[in-house]
């Protein structure tokens, strides 16, 4: 499982590469523009700069509208501003065809300026609460769009979490769709040390985070800790090695 995590600004970044050893990808966001807020195309250059060349940079493109043209539009601002990863919250979609329609753009956009580079179909645990496509439409709809990752996140950061809206066996759900898809499956959404053993044992590929790293566990007001960094992975490695000793001990 990668650990992704999720700084704000080029301050955090610069945090984030004092704890590189213990993250896999960095994610650039802002917060105060929604769950998936799209930063500034500097501000993902910058990141780029600041943090080692071998750790990939994620980057959102914002809880989107149904409008494939201007999505398109900002996917490829993305990438082309130095992103590994194109992540997509499909926040205006309420059907899986408008969903399917605006990640082939982001697709089509991302693919024909960088082959390499990823993309990630988001949606939202919570997707009952705001309208959008059901969650567990996701893993096709990414497959269908062309997609290299489909991912769950939390629209309204309201102190609720992912598996207060889709407990761990429907995230096990979603997780065996992707990869029946060829897809890798991300979850976030106010995850904590104690979801680590349960996204563990259901095949998680990326687990992404920012308050469980932040100090008091605030998203929007506390900033990145190395040392919080350091012991998330460190109950990531341990999860890891409890579940192959038992799968082991199993067969």
């Amino acid at each position: 499982m990668l650990l992704l995590v999720s700084p704000d600004s080029v301050e955090e970044a610069l945090v984030c590469a004092k704890a590189a050893r213990h993250l896999d990808i960095v994610d650039v966001k802002k917060p105060d523009e929604g769950s998936l807020g799209a930063n500034f195309p500097w501000v993902i250059r910058e990141i780029r700069d600041a943090v080692p060349a071998d750790k990939p940079v994620s980057a959102t493109v914002g809880d989107v509208p149904y409008k494939p043209g201007t999505v398109a539009q900002a996917a490829l601002g993305a990438v082309v501003s130095g992103a590994t990863y194109v992540k997509v919250g499909l926040y205006g979609c309420t059907t899986p065809d408008q969903a399917v329609e605006v990640m082939r753009g982001v697709v089509r956009a991302v693919k024909d300026h960088r082959p390499d580079a990823l993309v990630v179909a988001s949606g939202y645990a919570d997707a009952h609460r705001i309208g959008c496509v059901n969650p567990l439409a996701l893993p096709d709809v990414a497959h269908r769009a062309g997609c290299d990752a489909a991912m769950l996140d939390t629209a309204i950061k309201d102190g609720s979490r992912l598996f207060d809206h889709v407990p761990p066996d429907r995230c096990a759900e979603f997780v065996r769709l992707a990869h029946e898809a060829g897809l890798l499956a991300a979850l976030a959404g106010s995850v904590r040390e104690r979801d680590l053993g349960a996204l563990t044992r259901i095949g998680t590929d990326i687990v992404g985070v920012r308050g469980a790293v932040c100090e008091r566990g605030d998203r929007d007001g506390g900033r990145i800790q190395p040392h919080l960094v350091a012991a998330f992975r460190a109950e990531m490695d341990r999860q890891a090695r409890a579940h192959a000793a038992a799968v082991a001990a199993a067969s």
